[in-house]
């Protein structure tokens, strides 16, 4: 696919989690500045953290939660760009489950994260410039069903 000018996201090399050894490793996201940016949400949400678990091949993303009263929000940081996502539920995957962001949201983006709503979680991937994509990457597309950004970024494909 060529690069395409007017896509509402552009994907960078890394995004689907696979890596080509002759591209050389996949950058990494800051495990403390997610660590720091979680603790401070949790605070500023009036509750703690919950369980966090670091992204483990061949999931693309590290999940944790803030608590607060009753309730939970998991809170998905890719492995290889700063972009935090929120859902309902842990899952190895997703394709459409996004939550809207909460208020506190924005303690990500203070701290040099670039939070995802839940609109462009669940854009087509006609909507994004996906020209970086492999032919790798294109069959993993295929064969798991995949039919959103998100589901593109927040995968478990093997």
């Amino acid at each position: 696919m060529a690069v395409d000018e007017d896509a509402a996201f552009i994907l960078p090399r890394g995004a689907t989690g696979f890596v080509r050894p002759k591209d050389g490793p996949l950058p990494e996201t800051d495990g403390r500045t997610f660590r720091a940016a979680l603790y401070a949400a949790a605070r500023a949400a009036g509750g703690q953290v919950g369980e966090m678990e670091e992204q483990t091949y061949p999931r693309t993303f590290h999940t944790a939660s803030v608590v607060e009263g009753t309730g939970e929000c998991v809170v998905l940081c890719h492995a290889h760009h700063p972009w935090i996502a929120f859902a309902q539920e842990r899952r190895d995957w997703y394709t459409e489950e996004f939550l809207a962001p909460p208020p506190w949201a924005h303690i990500f983006t203070d701290l040099g994260f670039v939070v995802l709503d839940r609109a462009q979680l669940r854009l087509s991937l006609s909507d994004v410039d996906t020209s970086v994509l492999t032919q790798g990457e294109w069959r993993a597309v295929r064969v798991y069903g995949i039919t959103t950004l998100g589901g593109v970024l927040f995968n478990a494909w093997d």
